[in-house]
């Protein structure tokens, strides 16, 4: 029944026009803002021996304090969805090996769903640390069918949204690793919506595009994949992938996962003046020329909480 109940869900949220549940992550001046950050050096290997005082924030380009660091300690909880549309069958065999082989990769506090998605949307494995319930639910992906990715990638945000914080004081970590080999056929969502609620979550997108169509071939109106990943991913502060073949895939796994065991976790208290809500440009910074920080770009504030005084 849950694919049934997910998909309807997914049609009426849609239908409301629905992002709010994205839209509580930051709330300005008040609550803890934070961003995972990927640093690399000049031949692309991931730095990760750096200290708090290494980094700068800019917030509308007004310095922050920052109160939080981390060294990719904070646990994930990374949604793996597989695209299992018709035009997977030759593929998916390299593709359920390369995410068995990310998931074994995960730590004791990391959590994992498996989605794979064709003309519809079916949550195979919800949120678990059970590796061997996450493989079971892999190997029981099946190419069929259209291709829903929008769907799939706006139920994972929602599904993060609506995930339980991790105990204590630990701040966790949103990860959504999307793999489709074609361009979005069957979707409720549109791009221009499903983009908007990435930008309101705190969920980091990596995107792998396999031996995606030359976006001259699609059809007049359509979303071309490459630039709909593309830009999910920049927003997020992930990566795309844009391998040709599926050999490539295990590489790319574990580049992700390599990826993840390096960041860093930063975290402030805007002191922003204006509080204005709505989006603010989001930039960090590491004080060695040669390094270079990748985060997301920004992140959208909401009103100031307002504490009510009772009636006399």
């Amino acid at each position: 029944m849950r694919p049934l109940v997910v998909v309807l869900a997914l049609a009426a949220a849609v239908t409301a026009g629905d992002v709010r549940a994205q839209r509580g992550t930051f709330r300005a001046s008040i609550d803890l803002v934070t961003l995972s950050v990927t640093v690399t050096g000049p031949n692309g290997r991931y730095i990760s021996d750096l200290q708090a005082g290494d980094f700068t924030v800019l917030e509308d380009g007004r310095k922050q304090d920052i109160s939080i660091f981390e060294r990719a300690r904070s646990p994930l909880a990374v949604s793996l969805l597989i695209d299992s549309s018709g035009s997977m069958v030759r593929q998916l065999p390299l593709a359920q090996r390369a995410a068995s082989e990310f998931v074994a990769r995960l730590r004791p506090g990391d959590v994992a769903e498996i989605v794979d998605f064709d003309r519809s949307v079916q949550v195979l494995q919800p949120f678990t640390s059970d590796r061997a319930a996450l493989e079971r639910a892999i190997d029981k992906v099946v190419a069929r069918g259209s291709t829903s990715m929008f769907n799939a990638i706006y139920i994972a945000l929602r599904e993060h949204s609506t995930l339980a914080r991790p105990a204590g004081d630990d701040i966790r970590r949103d990860v959504i690793v999307v793999l489709s080999d074609g361009n979005d056929t069957s979707s409720l969502v549109t791009h221009d919506h499903l983009l908007d609620g990435a930008k309101r979550s705190q969920s980091v997108i990596y995107a792998i595009g396999l031996g995606l169509a030359d976006p001259r071939t699609m059809r007049r109106g359509s979303t071309p994949p490459e630039y709909a990943l593309r830009s999910l991913a920049h927003e997020t502060g992930g990566r795309l992938f844009l391998p040709k073949t599926a050999d490539a895939l295990s590489g790319i796994y574990r580049e992700i996962a390599d990826e993840l065991a390096s960041q860093y976790v930063l975290g402030y208290v805007s002191n922003n003046a204006s509080a204005r809500p709505g989006w603010r440009t989001l930039s960090a910074r590491v004080g060695r020329p040669e390094l270079h920080a990748r985060s997301r770009p920004g992140y959208y504030a909401t009103a100031p909480r307002q504490s009510l005084t009772p009636p006399p």
